[in-house]
């Protein structure tokens, strides 16, 4: 399920986008004031969406589009009663993704949000494979082959899922809790330490030199963002 995080001050407007998102399959997250919103920023760049109004109280939209982006590739759907030209640019070059005026219609703003999130993998279509650098990595029998198709070693369930969970959120900042949470559910009682071992881990293994990642990057203060090329 998607995570929508909706940053709006008008009340009875966020109630009706909540509804609707959330009558499409979404999971959506709330918040009504800049400065509450900027406080929640861990929580709001671990959202695969983020719906954010321009005029906020005490911190702005575009405040806080700036700072979202300097932490994480989320896509960001502005919103906004100004809507010139001169508005759309300014939103979309501080890193909006995409920018509605106020007001539209709801079915328009479900068909933006739709084209701006992910898609997610089915339990029909799940991965198979990953190809991490020159490393191959097999779901199914949780190997991991080199380019010589040379078995280096196998995987443990958690490491398959953690592969899993990042390969759906690459290119986005993912916090240590979120991790926790899908990786390891509400049953479980690891600490965030326990994460950042098997990121060295799979530095290790991946990573030409685990010093400079290519693939698995430390976001300070936040936690980590995978990407990959292949």
């Amino acid at each position: 399920m998607h995570h929508i995080c909706l940053i709006e001050d008008e009340q009875s407007l966020s109630n009706l986008i909540k509804m609707n998102l959330e009558l499409e399959g979404y999971r959506v997250t709330t918040f009504n004031h800049g400065k509450k919103a900027m406080e929640n920023m861990k929580e709001i760049i671990s959202a695969q969406l983020v719906i954010l109004d321009v005029m906020l109280p005490e911190v702005s939209g575009l405040e806080i589009c700036s700072a979202i982006r300097k932490l994480s590739a989320v896509p960001i759907l502005i919103l906004s009663a100004k809507g010139t030209t001169e508005d759309r640019i300014a939103g979309l070059r501080i890193g909006a993704n995409d920018y509605l005026p106020k007001p539209f219609d709801l079915e328009e703003l479900i068909l933006r949000v739709h084209n701006l999130l992910p898609p997610e993998i089915s339990d029909e279509a799940e991965l198979k494979y990953l190809k991490i650098g020159d490393k191959l990595v097999d779901f199914a029998s949780y190997s991991v082959y080199d380019k010589g198709e040379q078995l280096l070693t196998s995987l443990s369930k958690k490491e398959i899922e953690l592969l899993k969970f990042f390969h759906s959120n690459e290119g986005i900042v993912v916090s240590r809790e979120e991790i926790l949470d899908k990786v390891w559910g509400t049953d479980q009682f690891p600490t965030s330490r326990t994460i950042d071992n098997f990121i060295l881990s799979f530095r290790k293994l991946f990573e030409r030199d685990p010093k400079n990642p290519e693939y698995f990057h430390s976001i300070r203060g936040v936690g980590y963002k995978f990407t990959n090329p292949n």
